[in-house]
């Protein structure tokens, strides 16, 4: 019996590894286990044998043109894992809005982020985009309020505390700016918030 069962793990494994296209057009360094591969604009993640772990998809996030001196997205070269989570990215009325898989390839925090930085130690910091309905018009169209929020978020997808309200963010196409991010984790129980010209640091309850 335990003949059989290797023999089909060989196998499984095998056919897994064989599914790799042989023309890649970009490898990402490996992180957490798991590294992307790139064919077009579409990444899978690969593990150490080389067996696809997540298949080729078009929403993981990206930028070719990366800083490493910037904050958020602007700073991702290569898609990546940092504590189980991968950033993805869908497009709202031609805004882009990120959100996180995790290993299985799952979205498990909601697409929210208009800037969002990777997860470091449990945690992240970023930006969220708050769509309230208020009611009707005259004309019965539905009428909404866009809330913005900076807030620390656990792995969870829960909101740990908010940082402070954003304002002055344009949701349109022609006037939209990617906003940033103006707190930095310094630990785990303290955090550095840019409020207009001076830092303020704050205790943290988790």
């Amino acid at each position: 019996m335990k003949t059989i069962i290797t023999i089909l793990a060989i196998f499984l494994s095998a056919t897994l590894t064989a599914q790799l296209p042989k023309a890649l057009d970009e490898v990402a360094p490996f992180s957490e286990g798991l590294a992307g591969i790139r064919m077009g604009n579409q990444w899978a993640f690969i593990d150490d044998l080389g067996n696809i772990i997540i298949d080729f998809r078009g929403d993981v996030y990206w930028n070719p043109n990366a800083n490493d001196s910037s904050e958020g997205v602007k700073a991702i070269r290569y898609p990546k894992f940092t504590n189980g989570r991968c950033i993805v990215r869908k497009y709202v009325d031609e805004i882009p809005i990120y959100g996180f898989i995790d290993t299985k390839g799952e979205l498990v925090i909601e697409y929210q982020f208009l800037n969002v930085n990777l997860f470091k130690d449990g945690v992240t910091t970023g930006i969220i985009h708050e769509k309230i309905f208020r009611g009707r018009n005259e004309f019965k169209l539905n009428i909404y309020e866009d809330k913005f929020h900076e807030v620390l978020m656990d792995t969870s997808g829960e909101i740990i505390e908010f940082l402070g309200r954003r304002y002055n963010i344009q949701l349109k196409k022609s006037r939209y700016e990617l906003p940033r991010i103006t707190s930095k984790i310094l630990n785990d129980k303290l955090v550095a918030i840019r409020v207009e010209d001076n830092w303020e640091i704050r205790k943290l309850n988790f």
